[in-house]
């Protein structure tokens, strides 16, 4: 007998919906926001109020697309945190409403466990146990996944995460939000000739609110003698700020690596995207001997197919949770 789940995932600025069947993803339909590129950044209420329009049309797509009916739902799993709080209450809401009016299970789903399981969506998966660097705007984390649902976080920003820090130069460049696509693009243009610091963290977390600050530095300093500087220069500093951000975070997987001895790697979360870093994983799995894993553009981002990954784990292990449940700003893998 097959199990079928509807999966949601509202944890941030994009609505999106997904049937999983027996593991296999059948459809994976997500509404961006595009209201948030006039401010330079998420606006939580502004975000809320897409996914209320968005919600019901997304989760209808989703079940169209995969070709069956809403009788063939066997369970709802969501996202119950981490993320915007207004954004999860839409989630979560709608998630409940729909198990309590056919009476099925519900599974509450960790956002950044997720990402993890992202890679279990795929062909090619990694094997126990492997270590996954989970890259995004809201967090920068080193994990030892020993199995599906046992995660453990050995490394993680102390501060701004490796996403804010593309977003925030992004800002100071004048680029539109989201700023980390756009800098991937143009650093393909440039050279990485700028020097930035390396923070001197110990261990295996990470900081980035130094770098943000000494780029910030860097850039009034250059436009103070030279106000056309970013004009004439912007591909060159997109380069160069993209360079030290991925051989932090390199460099330290690379530690992780050698502490552990896992010589399975994964890549996954948003910035997972950035094509630096992806070609950056490549060469030095190649150099050490590591296998390598990295998910499909559509897995990197937020998406619901991750979210009923996980819940299709959680379901076999009966981890089920009740109409009580709500959504949690901050929640620890």
């Amino acid at each position: 007998m097959s199990l079928t789940i509807l999966a949601i995932e509202s944890s941030c600025d994009d609505t999106s919906a997904a049937i999983v069947r027996d593991g296999a993803v059948l459809s994976n339909k997500t509404a961006n926001q595009e209201i948030h590129q006039l401010y330079g950044g998420v606006v939580p209420e502004a975000a809320s109020r897409a996914h209320q329009i968005n919600i019901l049309p997304v989760v209808e797509g989703a079940i169209r697309a995969a070709g069956i009916s809403k009788t063939e739902i066997d369970a709802v799993a969501f996202t119950r945190g981490p993320g915007l709080i207004g954004s999860l209450i839409v989630g979560v809401s709608f998630a409940k409403g729909f198990a309590l009016s056919r009476n099925l299970p519900l599974i509450e789903v960790n956002h950044m466990m997720a990402h993890v399981l992202a890679h279990f969506a795929e062909a090619t998966k990694p094997n126990f146990p492997f270590l996954c660097l989970t890259v995004s705007g809201g967090h920068t984390q080193i994990l030892i996944v020993r199995d599906y649902l046992e995660m453990e976080v050995i490394g993680q920003t102390i501060d701004d995460a490796a996403g804010e820090a593309f977003d925030k130069t992004g800002k100071m460049l004048g680029l539109d939000y989201p700023a980390g696509p756009i800098i991937d693009k143009l650093a393909r243009e440039g050279q990485a000739r700028f020097t930035f610091p390396e923070p001197k963290i110990p261990g295996l977390n990470f900081s980035f609110s130094g770098l943000k600050t000494s780029i910030l530095y860097f850039i009034k300093k250059q436009v103070a003698e030279n106000p056309n500087f970013i004009a004439e220069n912007l591909a060159d500093i997109c380069a160069s700020v993209q360079a030290r951000i991925v051989s932090i975070l390199l460099h330290k997987l690379t530690k992780a690596a050698e502490e552990t001895g896992i010589r399975e790697i994964a890549l996954a979360g948003g910035v997972s995207a950035n094509s630096a870093l992806r070609s950056g994983l490549q060469e030095e799995g190649l150099k050490r001997g590591w296998n390598t894993y990295i998910p499909k553009f559509e897995y990197c981002t937020d998406n619901a197919a991750m979210i009923g990954i996980t819940g299709y784990y959680k379901y076999l292990k009966g981890e089920f949770v009740g109409q009580e449940v709500t959504p949690v700003a901050r929640w620890e893998v």
